[in-house]
């Protein structure tokens, strides 16, 4: 990390590339655009609400964040997009059905104007969808090369300084690390043999990769997090982060364990269960793909309540994830936990949670945060896995020599404390001795 003298201007304007254009993307996009005109408030984005205290409490120093460090103005962000339908984001978007038609039509003229680019797609790895809206090539390799094309075009015809590019697209099957993806040689003739072994979202992260711009993959799915594409984002510069953004169940996991934990409460089980019925809910309908979220959601409390540091508390937590396609509740999901605890003398007690949510209210903030929050990071020479954007993903990227932290607000802290360092002010530690010496 440099400090702030370091850390490029966001002059210009940032093209942020979405890959799909359905309901988070569109979400995101329509958004943003509704801020602009100021027919909105940027609700729960840290980047355009959030604070951040500096120095002592006494000092009263609480700057919004987007005072404090050089981020891209919300007047600067340029969306493009890639999807396998042709639908532009005004009809994506009203497809979709997350956002009142009356918002939609006011800026209706904008979300018009970004039609998707036709996008490198194989049912071999999302088995439930299938699209017009498709790249053709003979191997891997020219379809990546077709996307760092599309790039270029893109920054050209919208005199773009700097890019991002976000995977937003569904969940793809399950796959685990190979040879394949264990450097950067093999891993590249891997693309030329068209190798099953790499999926679509991987061709999209090698190409943003090999362009040298920011990645991040909001989706679950082996992506940019192999050793190959590691080694590759050293090389170029680009700044990763992922994965698989923390909205719903899993975020209020990552609120609730750490509470628990705190008062060494026990957890005899948790079990969850959603119904979803967006495009997102068809897709993990199939098993594959559903394998894939799991193992996400489900790693979550292990890393939290750490059972082999107290196994009187969590050693037979039983930890059951279920996700149901219900097509009737639309982008509204649902979430519910039961939660089985005992505290002292081992008396047990429940919680129980119904967590009626909207499923790209929820993560369209995230989108925006990771895309500018990544712009920083380029401009601040900081290359490769950004462990300080875990605050927002259930899966977070991290060192293969540490373990992933999921206490949120632990997360929430390194945040802050990353982009103090940035600008030369002094952690925050909490201790608080200093008031009372």
């Amino acid at each position: 990390m440099k400090n702030s003298q370091k850390i490029a201007g966001a002059e210009g304007k940032l093209g942020v590339l979405l890959v799909g254009l359905g309901a988070v993307s569109t979400t995101t996009i329509a958004g943003v655009i509704a801020v602009r005109r100021g027919l909105s408030k940027p609700i729960g984005s840290l980047t355009q609400m959030g604070t951040i205290r500096l120095g002592k409490r006494t000092e009263g120093r609480s700057p919004a964040i987007h005072d404090f460090v050089p981020l891209a103005s919300l007047d600067d962000v340029v969306f493009g997009a890639w999807d396998i339908f042709e639908e532009n984001s005004y009809e994506a978007a009203k497809t979709a059905g997350v956002l009142d038609a009356d918002l939609l039509e006011q800026i209706r003229p904008e979300l018009e104007r970004i039609a998707p680019m036709p996008a490198v797609f194989d049912r071999k790895y999302v088995k439930r969808l299938d699209g017009p809206n498709v790249k053709r090539g003979k191997t891997k390799r020219d379809l990546a090369e077709q996307l760092r094309e599309d790039i270029r075009r893109f920054k050209s015809d919208n005199g773009l300084s700097r890019l991002v590019l976000i995977w937003a697209g569904s969940t793809e099957v399950y796959l685990q690390e190979s040879e394949v993806h264990a450097d950067l040689d093999v891993f590249e003739k891997a693309l030329d043999a068209n190798d099953d072994s790499i999926p679509s979202s991987m061709i999209y992260a090698y190409a943003a990769i090999k362009e040298g711009i920011p990645y991040a993959n909001a989706a679950p799915n082996l992506s940019a997090d192999v050793p190959a594409l590691l080694q590759l984002a050293q090389e170029t510069g680009s700044p990763l982060a992922g994965k698989d953004l923390k909205t719903g169940q899993t975020w209020m996991k990552t609120l609730l364990a750490p509470g628990l934990k705190a008062r060494l409460l026990g957890v005899e089980g948790w079990y969850s269960t959603n119904i979803l019925g967006n495009r997102d809910g068809e897709v993990l309908d199939d098993p594959e793909s559903f394998k894939t979220k799991e193992e996400s959601k489900k790693s979550v409390l292990d890393y939290i309540l750490q059972p082999n540091l107290y196994p009187d508390l969590y050693k037979d937590l039983h930890h059951v994830v279920r996700i149901n396609y219900y097509p009737p509740r639309g982008d509204n999901k649902e979430g519910w936990d039961n939660i089985d605890i005992f505290g002292w003398l081992g008396y047990k007690m429940q919680l129980k949670i119904n967590f009626l949510c909207r499923d790209s209210i929820l993560a369209a903030p995230i989108v925006l945060d990771t895309a500018l929050f990544l712009d920083l990071a380029g401009r601040a020479g900081m290359a490769g896995i950004q462990e300080w954007l875990s605050f927002y993903f259930k899966s977070p990227m991290h060192a293969a020599s540490v373990y992933p932290e999921h206490d949120l607000f632990i997360q929430l802290m390194k945040l802050k404390n990353t982009l103090r360092h940035l600008q030369g002010e002094e952690l925050i530690t909490h201790l608080g001795l200093e008031y009372y010496d």
